[in-house]
């Protein structure tokens, strides 16, 4: 009985791919995201004002917007809709990328994400020590925050009007801002 071979990928293989698409590489495989819809790109260009201005006030650190690789390891590169690096943790920006876990990931689910995003990059971004990750949800209009614990991401609420932070303990974020 033949056993199927496994292959797995690594960054130097996703350098390599054409640069047409949202590629992301997951556990060795490749996945290409769909391209975001306008309301998609309505909400990342909102949070990105809004939590970009709050970062910037209080000299935190640097906030970004995919496309941007995002290498975890070898075998993990993700392009995240938004991203946030604290000050102390500045050495992962690189020329070419990020090279290890931001302190926040915010991913903006649509029909064709849900479930990736809800719960491979979920526990991608928790094995890698990612502290704080939000899953946006246009069509709900609702924010989930989740923050890491010792046994994997505990949810701090899924948020309709104002939203906080583990992370950032005075943001209060006004999600019809956002929506």
């Amino acid at each position: 009985m033949a056993t199927k071979a496994t292959i797995k990928f690594t960054y130097e293989d996703y350098l390599h791919m054409p640069n047409d698409k949202r590629y992301e590489l997951v556990e060795g495989e490749f996945g290409v995201a769909p391209a975001p819809d306008y309301e998609h790109q309505t909400v990342a260009a909102n949070l990105f004002r809004e939590l970009d201005r709050y970062v910037r006030r209080h000299q935190l650190g640097e906030v970004r917007f995919a496309p941007l690789d995002v290498v975890l390891s070898e075998e993990d590169v993700v392009q995240p809709d938004l991203l946030f690096i604290s000050k102390a943790r500045s050495f992962i920006i690189t020329k070419k990328n990020i090279s290890g876990a931001p302190d926040l990931v915010i991913e903006i689910i649509s029909e064709g994400t849900s479930h990736h995003d809800r719960q491979v990059k979920r526990k991608l971004y928790a094995k890698n020590d990612v502290k704080e990750f939000w899953l946006a949800d246009p069509d709900n209009k609702t924010i989930e925050v989740l923050s890491l614990g010792k046994s994997g991401y505990k949810s701090l609420g899924v948020y309709r009007e104002e939203l906080r932070s583990a992370l950032f303990k005075n943001l209060v974020l006004d999600l019809r801002k956002i929506f």
